[in-house]
């Protein structure tokens, strides 16, 4: 034995006794022990199969019928749609209520304008007027003076065609749709309408001014207007 360990007994007998606990592991009880990698992963499936087969069993993942989030089917007129029970002048305005978005900034979701700038389409003479100058101004757009209800209106720009972005019949909605708003009264109009003075001006990139559109201001478009105002109602025949 060294001079050390003779001189520091205790401290020998500390060492030994340290290294043994270092050797030994401590067991752990049986309800301590980690759960193995399998064990996890088919408690995780089958959690996700069980939770997917309530919700489908609740009607949380149908989105025309969810109660939770509140779907409905869409408007648009198909079979067993529900815009197949809207008449085509009902459904042309709730279209047009949502496309006339592009139109609001500009003549605001008042349909009052701007003064001085944008003018207003509630009562406008053009809006009311022939339907031939007005799908000419939606589809190419508008330039230079142009007055309405006495009052005279520049627009910064003018107004900017919206045939290129959009449809006719998309043009024909907010088209229906501003002419019976706030207070307005017109006859509907159609996207074979639209379409028969896009091919007729198919060649026109040029915005229009009022002194070119005055001989169209009285003129509607040729086509059948299968509902809403200046449409006789069938009862009425009987």
């Amino acid at each position: 034995m060294s001079d050390k360990n003779l001189n520091n007994p205790d401290t020998n007998d500390l060492d030994r006794i340290h290294a043994a606990v270092v050797r030994e592991k401590a067991d752990l009880p049986a309800a301590g022990r980690p759960a193995p990698m399998w064990a996890i992963f088919v408690g995780l499936l089958v959690a996700v199969i069980g939770g997917g087969e309530l919700g489908n069993a609740l009607g949380y993942f149908n989105i025309e019928s969810s109660p939770k989030l509140g779907m409905i089917s869409d408007p648009r007129a198909s079979a067993g749609g529900a815009g197949a029970t809207l008449d085509p002048f009902a459904l042309a305005m709730k279209k047009g209520a949502t496309s006339y978005a592009v139109c609001g900034g500009c003549h605001q979701a008042s349909g009052a304008g701007v003064p001085g700038q944008f003018p207003p389409l509630a009562g406008s003479e053009i809006v009311l007027g022939g339907t031939e100058q007005l799908a000419r101004i939606a589809l190419h757009g508008l330039t230079g003076p142009v007055t309405v209800k006495g009052q005279n209106y520049n627009m910064p720009g003018g107004m900017p065609p919206q045939g290129i972005a959009m449809s006719d019949g998309d043009i024909a909605n907010v088209l229906t749709f501003i002419r019976n708003n706030w207070g307005n009264e017109g006859s509907m109009v159609t996207k074979e309408m639209v379409a028969k003075v896009r091919d007729t001006e198919k060649s026109r990139t040029t915005q229009w001014t009022m002194a070119e559109l005055e001989k169209f201001a009285k003129a509607n478009i040729p086509g059948d207007v299968p509902a809403g105002p200046g449409v006789p109602d069938p009862a009425a025949k009987k």
